[in-house]
């Protein structure tokens, strides 16, 4: 009777660990995508998925971490904050999982200071930007991509086909509808990031940003939206109007790969789906090769369920899971074998036709995350801030920059601003 009794223990100990509930946690809802694959391929398993606002995302998850009290299995960080997790200690050990075919760079951001990757990514997320083939044969004589590119290579061009499409259009059709893109596009022009050796770095680029962002609008070749307003989407689906009720075009977007898809795709249709621009959009390089976002998915160091945290990561990032999730959402994923794959067979009719995803592999290969900082959202919230007040005449240049250092080593004493 004790033998049976003993297996009978055993068998019900290891059903309970087979059965224990995989918590996961994530800012973003396609991660609940991911997780219905998972869950179709390994029949059984009990994930609890918790999807917590991005706004506060970090005030819910860094508390939990620390105490360990309630923390997740398996998490998610994104590009602005990733780096001041790294070398916590609450980021799993990954480095035994195969990830010799995932994109080099998105490995580099999430290796900590003993050499140890903590995280991996899904994606790549080098940047493009957007434009109506409409007004682009309307405005500039042409909707080839290869044409548009040429008359936007390089900032001076940019600049002056912002010009051209003011004039051409009589003031109607302004180039960018957020100044808050070409914020995007800059801060991947840096050689340096924000903090270096513990001191404040404002490369010279972030400095041309703002001279670029006031010449704009003070030429107004910008819609003089927020990035992320309702008139910022509006535009998108050719909805955007001034305040006295003036229809405004907006030439196009600075979006990453993600920007496609949960971005642009969603509103360019109306609700009531009367108005689309669906299929009037294409994609070039733009003036600079940047990068936009990014999102990591890590093991808690303390699981009490590591294994199986371990293996739903490590689904995410085999060639097969992501195989499968390329095909269905377009987006660039970070297995280098399956990005040549298939890259030269795409069509997006989004795009009119256009193989998006054969460009984007080419410009992941130009993306330096090197200038990741873990106070990048804090301190580019701070500049941002500054630039719009320098942009609406509010303050000089020099005093922006001053009063952006001030409030940097208000917020992080640590950091040396002078």
């Amino acid at each position: 009777m004790k033998k049976v009794a003993l297996v009978l223990l055993v068998l019900l100990l290891a059903f309970g660990l087979s059965a224990q509930k995989l918590v996961v946690w994530s800012f973003t809802n396609e991660l609940q995508e991911m997780l219905d694959f998972y869950k179709a391929d390994n029949p059984g398993v009990d994930i609890e998925f918790v999807l917590v606002p991005n706004d506060v995302y970090q005030s819910k998850i860094r508390p939990v971490l620390q105490s360990g009290q309630g923390a997740p299995d398996v998490f998610t960080l994104e590009s602005a904050y990733v780096k001041g997790y790294v070398n916590t200690g609450w980021m799993g050990d990954v480095s035994s999982l195969d990830m010799k075919d995932i994109s080099q760079y998105t490995k580099d951001v999430v290796t900590d200071s003993k050499g140890v990757v903590r995280a991996l990514s899904w994606q790549q997320t080098p940047g493009a930007f957007y434009y109506r083939r409409s007004l682009a044969k309307k405005y500039l004589g042409t909707d080839e991509p290869a044409k548009v590119q040429a008359m936007m290579s390089d900032l001076n061009k940019f600049v002056a086909t912002g010009l051209r499409l003011k004039e051409k259009s009589n003031g109607k059709c302004v180039i960018i509808s957020s100044l808050g893109d070409l914020f995007q596009v800059f801060k991947s022009g840096r050689k340096d990031p924000w903090v270096k050796d513990g001191k404040l770095v404002i490369d010279p680029v972030m400095k041309r940003l703002m001279e670029i962002a006031k010449s704009f609008r003070d030429r107004g070749i910008d819609g003089k939206q927020g990035q992320w307003s309702e008139g910022w989407f509006a535009g998108m689906r050719g909805a955007l109007q001034t305040d006295k009720g003036e229809p405004v075009e907006v030439f196009g977007y600075f979006l990453p790969t993600w920007g496609l898809h949960y971005v642009l795709k969603p509103n360019a249709t109306s609700a009531d789906g009367k108005v689309s621009t669906a299929g009037d959009w294409a994609m070039v390089q733009g003036p600079i090769p940047y990068f936009w976002g990014g999102t990591w998915i890590t093991p808690y160091a303390n699981s009490k369920n590591m294994a199986a945290a371990l293996k739903l990561v490590a689904y995410i990032g085999s060639a097969e899971f992501q195989e499968k999730w390329a095909k269905k959402t377009g987006d660039v994923v970070s297995n280098l074998k399956v990005v040549d794959k298939i890259k030269d067979t795409y069509s997006e009719p989004f795009l009119g036709g256009q193989n998006h995803y054969a460009a984007f592999a080419a410009m992941a290969k130009s993306v330096n995350a090197k200038i990741l900082t873990g106070y990048d959202q804090d301190i580019e919230s701070i500049f941002q801030q500054q630039m719009e007040a320098y942009v609406a005449g509010e303050k000089t240049i020099d005093k922006a920059i001053a009063d952006m250092k001030a409030a940097v080593g208000s917020q992080f004493p640590d950091i040396n601003v002078r």
